[in-house]
């Protein structure tokens, strides 16, 4: 039985394709963590990433390992590797229910994302059972304006009660932009932790 008042564990998940993790991903998720008093930060990379089908996806262990690369400094942040060990599409839904039976029902999950894709969440699989199972951030830049209306009419209630949205430092940071400034032969430190950079050129990523 659930002990009363009892604290809730706050778990942030860092989901994304990670092509390459950069430092923006650790700007954010760092912001995120502080503002809403998260135990930790999972990063997930994703497998099989449902909305890049049909295009070249670097190789799912280079990811992982860049990835855990980034994040080592930080003890708030941690890897999980539950979407590389599941054949099929990396779907958020799936890997909530398994965090879901992994960190058990005192645990509480904010999914970190740009509010650009907060504007499609409509599009996700099966939605509205993912806003039960977890929060949304939504990072924005300053200035920005979502439409907290607009989404509760797409949604209902559940809505007000499951997103959220926080601005975070404005950083121009883009794994595609890395990705063509490597292939240019252009610099991309500070772009990236300095050990991300070193595996990329040690591998010969995105040449």
């Amino acid at each position: 039985m659930k002990q009363a008042g009892k604290t809730r564990r706050r778990i942030g998940v860092m989901g994304g394709t990670f092509d390459p993790v950069h430092t923006a991903h650790l700007v954010i998720a760092e912001a995120v963590r502080e503002a809403f008093q998260l135990e930790l930060v999972l990063f997930i990379p994703a497998a099989n990433p449902p909305h890049k089908q049909g295009r070249k996806v670097t190789a799912a262990y280079h990811r992982l390992m860049m990835t855990q690369l980034a994040v080592c400094s930080n003890p708030y942040f941690h890897v999980s590797r539950q979407e590389m060990e599941r054949r099929g599409p990396s779907y958020s839904l799936l890997t909530l229910r398994e965090l879901h039976e992994q960190y058990g029902e005192d645990s509480e999950f904010y999914f970190i994302t740009g509010s650009d894709t907060i504007n499609e969440l409509y599009t996700w699989y099966h939605i509205q059972e993912l806003l039960r199972s977890c929060h949304f951030v939504g990072t924005t830049r300053p200035g920005a304006f979502m439409d907290m209306d607009d989404l509760e009419r797409q949604f209902g209630h559940i809505a007000r009660e499951r997103i959220h949205f926080l601005t975070v430092p404005e950083l121009e940071i883009s794994s595609t932009d890395i990705r063509q400034r490597i292939r240019a032969g252009r610099s991309i430190r500070y772009l990236v932790p300095q050990a991300v950079e070193e595996y990329i050129v040690k591998e010969g990523l995105y040449r």
